[in-house]
């Protein structure tokens, strides 16, 4: 088996089949990572495949018989077992007995998912800062290129989510007028990230974030106390980062209702919040 990289999958299966010594007919492969451009040409990613060569029977003995190869599947699964730490199977069945089985698909799991949410917390831990110190690198270096004065860019990564802050001289200028360009900048940075590692994100530009969560909290409050009487309500039409920021706080204030956005025929975004969910499984 080997891994290649290249700047398309054409290129990578052409190498792949020299590095092997057969034609690319005779390739099974893999797609670890497809290309990408990257954003405005940075964070630009190669194509990535791992891949063998099929083995045809070998004649022995005047008989044909087939030479046994561990297919693709089973030498990616083995590798990756291998690079993460996980609970021994000892361990597990000094608590429990567990069926052959189960432990099969928990070896399956550990494929499917390289950071799933059973591996230890200290692991997980350390994955987390390492890919929060390659995100903060990476802001560091958009932001240098960029015309604004930025000298403070910290990045954390804690439940999926990538917690950002931003600051410097020209902090309000990347703000931008009524947020603009905050919105700009959030719809850019999720679609990075979220497209890249999976994460979601909370951008604080200086104390933007903040102001417009307790602007918010102050909005909603009405709409909560007619929520509360009414067992229903709506908000107004809101814009950018806004309507995600209720959205969070009506959810957290209502578990139990449907709250969600909608989009108006004009394009207009606000929150509902019903009995829906209740009324469809009642």
């Amino acid at each position: 088996m080997t891994k290649v990289e290249a700047p398309t999958l054409e290129e990578a299966y052409t190498k792949a089949a020299e590095a092997l010594e057969c034609s690319i007919s005779e390739l099974q492969y893999e797609v670890v990572q497809h290309p990408s451009k990257g954003i405005f040409g940075l964070f630009g990613k190669p194509a990535v495949i791992v891949a063998t060569c099929k083995k045809l029977p070998v004649e022995e003995n005047n008989s044909v018989s087939e030479v046994y190869e561990p297919t693709l599947e089973e030498s990616v699964a083995e590798e990756i077992i291998a690079s993460v730490k996980t609970k021994s199977i000892s361990e597990e069945l000094a608590e429990k007995p567990v069926p052959k089985s189960t432990i099969k698909v928990e070896e399956d799991a550990i494929v499917n998912g390289f950071f799933d949410k059973e591996t230890e917390d200290s692991e997980e831990s350390i994955v987390y800062d390492e890919l929060a110190l390659l995100i903060e690198t990476e802001l560091k270096n958009l932001m240098s290129l960029s015309c604004f004065d930025i000298d403070v860019v910290e990045v954390d990564v804690r439940d999926n989510t990538a917690l950002i802050f931003i600051d410097g001289e020209d902090a309000a200028l990347l703000i931008g007028k009524e947020g603009y360009r905050y919105n700009a900048l959030s719809y850019m940075l999720f679609n990075w990230l979220h497209t890249k590692y999976e994460l979601f994100i909370k951008l604080e530009i200086a104390e933007f974030l903040t102001s417009q969560q307790e602007m918010i909290r102050n909005y909603i409050q009405p709409v909560i106390e007619n929520v509360e009487k009414f067992g229903k309500g709506k908000t107004r039409y809101l814009d950018g980062i806004l309507v995600q920021i209720a959205l969070e706080q009506l959810r957290e204030a209502f578990p139990d209702k449907y709250v969600a956005v909608k989009t108006a025929r004009d394009g207009g975004k606000f929150v509902v919040i019903n009995d829906f969910n209740k009324k469809s499984h009642g």
